[in-house]
């Protein structure tokens, strides 16, 4: 138990965090979760998708708890490459904000699509799985998904790359 909550508590606890939007509840998460894990240990599969299944069925579950509140993403923290000069850097951070500020114009379901494929690495098939969709809403989703966060990028000017 002490290396599965080694190799994943940070991986869950960023995910559970991007979902629910609060580092309290983002904690109380991950013990739930581990918890849930130490008592169900025999009956879980060893697939790599589950704890973040779990994580997100929890995370839902908390955020109808807190009603009232909008699930909103500021999930893409831009990371300062200190080797850029400062002009580079600032155009960067610029874009990053702008970034954010388009994922937030997306609608949860394909927030959460964008969140798990780019942020998390995970197959269309993990997605799926994670998710509890099929493969193909999957691919829409994300199709979509991409066209909108295009389409607000442009309009806050936006060009593509980082030039």
């Amino acid at each position: 138990m002490q290396v599965l909550y080694g190799r994943h508590h940070v991986r869950v606890f960023r995910f559970g965090l991007r979902l629910v939007r609060d580092e309290q509840v983002a904690e109380d998460l991950i013990s739930e979760v581990f918890l849930d894990v130490w008592r169900q240990a025999g009956k879980l599969e060893g697939r790599s998708t589950w704890l973040l299944a779990i994580t997100r069925f929890k995370a839902l579950s908390a955020l109808r708890r807190r009603k009232g509140l909008e699930l909103e993403d500021e999930a893409a923290q831009a990371i300062e490459d200190t080797s850029d000069d400062p002009e580079v850097a600032a155009t960067k951070k610029d874009t990053s904000a702008a970034l954010r500020k388009c994922l937030a114009g997306l609608s949860p379901e394909h927030r959460e699509i964008v969140d798990l494929v780019y942020y998390h690495e995970k197959s269309v098939e993990e997605v799926a799985e994670i998710v509890g969709i099929p493969e193909n809403t999957v691919k829409t989703r994300l199709f979509y998904a991409r066209k909108k966060l295009a389409e607000l990028l442009k309009a806050a000017g936006v060009q593509r790359g980082w030039r």
